[in-house]
């Protein structure tokens, strides 16, 4: 009797753990992070966060790889709680490993060599990714921002011809390489604010 039971119940957890193993495996995967503003997650679909008010995102500038090629998109939302940042890739296009180092403008928001180059190695935010990966999704609180933000938004990609260094695209650093990063305000991606301004009048 006791084999018998034993035998059920090995049975039961192993079809137990396949099934939560199927459904973790349809969630996007989602690295752990010390930071309680920052959050990261990564999957072979497309859009896992929306913005609360709007379908499109408030602000896309495109993702440069090797300097002349664009493999996708780099795109900022935000939620009402956090400042979401979207790498997207299009057609053959894939995302092994992406940086990110974000922080106010004025501030010394990104870690730099003596020449002005970005040392990618040393930014805050830094994820490898599963083969196949598309879509990378990086939250990042409202309140550990300022208004005039900065950040320069890296990514290792795979395309046919093979491995490049990707940038999302905006004005360079002040040293000889083509990194580049992109200032925004918080303003302009306001969702509580643009719908304020689209409210018709009282009568």
């Amino acid at each position: 009797m006791k084999k018998i039971t034993f035998i059920l119940s090995a049975l039961f957890l192993t079809v137990f753990l396949s099934c939560d193993t199927e459904s973790i495996n349809e969630e996007p995967e989602q690295a752990a992070n010390s930071n309680p503003n920052f959050r990261v997650a990564s999957t072979s679909g497309k859009g896992m966060f929306s913005r609360a008010s709007y379908d499109e995102p408030c602000m896309t500038t495109n993702l440069i790889a090797g300097q002349n090629d664009i493999a996708g998109t780099v795109s900022v939302d935000n939620d009402g709680e956090n400042l979401i940042i979207t790498y997207s890739t299009n057609g053959d296009w894939t995302i092994d490993l992406t940086h990110l180092s974000i922080g106010g403008c004025e501030e010394q928001w990104v870690p730099t060599t003596g020449s002005g180059n970005p040392k990618i190695g040393q930014f805050e935010h830094s994820e490898p990714h599963a083969d196949g990966t598309t879509e990378v999704v990086y939250l990042i609180s409202l309140d550990a921002l300022t208004e005039n933000y900065c950040f320069a938004a890296h990514a290792e990609v795979q395309g046919a011809t093979g491995g490049e260094t990707a940038w999302a695209e905006g004005p360079g650093f002040d040293g000889n390489s083509w990194a580049m990063y992109v200032e925004a305000l918080l303003s302009d991606c306001d969702v509580a604010a643009a719908d304020e301004e689209e409210e018709p009048p009282v009568k």
